[in-house]
C-alpha cells in the first residue's frame, strides 16, 4: 500500500459513517448473469473527505445501478486525515486509481467490458471521481502487473459535486484534503475544472439551485470546461434538492435525475449490449 507509514489502523464506523479506513478496498455489487449489461461503475462515497457516507452515498446507489444491469463497486478509500498517510492530498486518489485498475483487470472474470467502466461520486465523492477523470498522473503504481492497466474512467456521473477548491470551494472538503492555508499551487492542482482536457470522459452532472453546502457553480465550471474542450456533457440544475439529492424521494423535478441519467447512459452507448 503506497503512501503509508506502516501503521496498523482499524476500520471504524460511527453513526453509519466510516470515520477511519485502515485497509482500503471496495464492496462489489454484481448483477445477475441475465441482467448484466457488461458496464461497471466505481462509486466514491461522499463525506467531506472526513468520513464516508457509504450507505446513502454508496450502497443505495450501487443497488440502483444494479437495476440498470450495471455492476457497481463502492470504494472504501483512505481519508486525508489518516495518521498513516505520508501525503494526505493523494491518498484518496491512489485508492481510486487502484480500484479502477482492479475492476478492469478482472473484466473478463466478471463479464465486464473494460471500455465501459465509469465512476460516480456525490459531493466530496464527486471531487474524487472527477479527480480520477481529469488527472492523468499515475500516483498509485507499486511495480506490479496492475500498473499497466488504465485507471481513467470511460464516463463520469457527478451529483452535487465538489469540483473547484478555489473561489466557490466547499471549504470543509478543501481543508480536509489539502490542510488549512494550502498554497495556491496545490489549490489549483486539485481544482478539477482547470484540468479538463480532450481526454476527459463524457460527464453527467446533477446539482440543485438551492444547494447550501456546495455552490452550484462547481457543476457550472466543470460543464463550461467540458464545452471548451469539446467533451460531451449533460448538465441538470434542479430548483430544489438542496445538498441531499438521493436515489429516490427528492423534491420536485430533482426526482427525475436517475431517469435522466439512465437515458444518458443509454444514449452514450454504455448500456447498449450485454456480455456473452
Amino acid at each position: 500500500m503506497p503512501n503509508s507509514k506502516g501503521l496498523k489502523l482499524e476500520d471504524r464506523i460511527e453513526n453509519e459513517r466510516i470515520v477511519q479506513v485502515g485497509t482500503p478496498g471496495m464492496y462489489a455489487f454484481f448483477t445477475s448473469k441475465e441482467e448484466n449489461k457488461g458496464c461497471a461503475v466505481l462509486i466514491c462515497p461522499p463525506g467531506g473527505y472526513q468520513k464516508l457516507t457509504y450507505l446513502v452515498g454508496g450502497t443505495q446507489l450501487a443497488k440502483w445501478f444494479n437495476t440498470l444491469g450495471i455492476t457497481a463497486f463502492v470504494l472504501n478509500y483512505r481519508l486525508p486525515n489518516s495518521p498513516d498517510l505520508k501525503e494526505r492530498s493523494i491518498g484518496p486518489e491512489q485508492d481510486a486509481q487502484r480500484a479502477m485498475r482492479l475492476i478492469r483487470a478482472n473484466a473478463g472474470r466478471w463479464q465486464l467490458d473494460p471500455k465501459r467502466v465509469g465512476v460516480m461520486g456525490a459531493s466530496a465523492g464527486g471531487h474524487l471521481a472527477s479527480t480520477l477523470g481529469t488527472h492523468p498522473e499515475d500516483v498509485s503504481a507499486i511495480g506490479d502487473s496492475l500498473d499497466r492497466v488504465s485507471f481513467t474512467p470511460d464516463f463520469m456521473v457527478l451529483v452535487s459535486p465538489v469540483i473547484t477548491l478555489g473561489q466557490y470551494a466547499h471549504v470543509g472538503s478543501r481543508n480536509a484534503l489539502l490542510g488549512e492555508n494550502a498554497p495556491k499551487e496545490l489549490v489549483d492542482k486539485f481544482s478539477n475544472e482547470l484540468h479538463v482536457s480532450e481526454a476527459t470522459p463524457p460527464t453527467f452532472l446533477a446539482h440543485a439551485y438551492n444547494d447550501p453546502v456546495v455552490n452550484q457553480r462547481n457543476s457550472l465550471l466543470f460543464y463550461q470546461a467540458l464545452v471548451e474542450h469539446k467533451v460531451p456533457g449533460s448538465l441538470h440544475i434542479f430548483p430544489q434538492g438542496a445538498h441531499s439529492i438521493a436515489v429516490r424521494n427528492n423534491p420536485g423535478s430533482a426526482n427525475q435525475w436517475t431517469t435522466l441519467c439512465e437515458a444518458w447512459l443509454l444514449e452514450m452507448g454504455f448500456l447498449t449490449s450485454k456480455t456473452n
